[in-house]
């Protein structure tokens, strides 16, 4: 991917990412990055299963938690990693914005589905992109990353449905440079 850095992207939710690098590395390149969240906003839980995930807050509280485990903390200063497949989310916990700076490894197909995620919820206007936009992105790269917020039976056969329209319709022609997703 040939991208100028740093750039920005912001969902219109409370979360603004600003992509500041790839770093080539033996497993790939390492994306950098920083995070600006409002008071309790951040993703909701999802897993990456091909990259590692970590964040170092700088201001502000950030609360995480992996699936089925109990809310953990992280102040300035401190640091959670998540280990890919690890089904994990992270917000902010404080009254103030929360800041950190973040990698990611390796990157693989992140930017684009998390740039095209971010643009779909602005354009909606609400928390979650519009369901063709999201059935798309989901389907095409259910591979690399799991959104746990859509119920799997919704996944499986919903979103088929969903895509097939919006492909009959017409919807998907701002995907037409979508990558192909990473397979392993």
């Amino acid at each position: 991917m040939s991208r100028s850095y740093p750039y920005t992207i912001e969902n219109g939710a409370g979360e603004r990412l600003t992509f500041l690098r790839r770093v080539p590395t033996p497993n790939g390149d390492r994306l950098e990055a920083e995070n600006w969240v409002a008071p309790g906003s951040g993703p909701p839980m999802h897993t990456h299963y091909l990259q590692d995930e970590g964040f170092t807050v700088v201001e502000g509280r950030m609360a995480y938690q992996r699936a089925g485990g109990p809310v953990e903390y992280a102040g300035p200063g401190e640091s959670a990693v998540f280990r890919r497949g690890e089904a994990h989310r992270f917000w902010n916990a404080g009254d103030t914005p929360l800041r950190c700076t973040g990698w990611l490894e390796p990157a693989h197909n992140f930017e684009y589905f998390l740039g095209h995620v971010f643009a779909s919820m602005q354009r909606g206007g609400a928390a979650r992109p519009p369901a063709f936009d999201a059935a798309f992105l989901t389907r095409r790269y259910r591979s690399e990353f799991a959104m746990h917020v859509v119920p799997a039976a919704v996944q499986r056969f919903v979103f088929p449905l969903v895509v097939a329209l919006g492909t009959l319709l017409g919807r998907y022609a701002r995907y037409a440079d979508a990558p192909a997703p990473v397979r392993q």
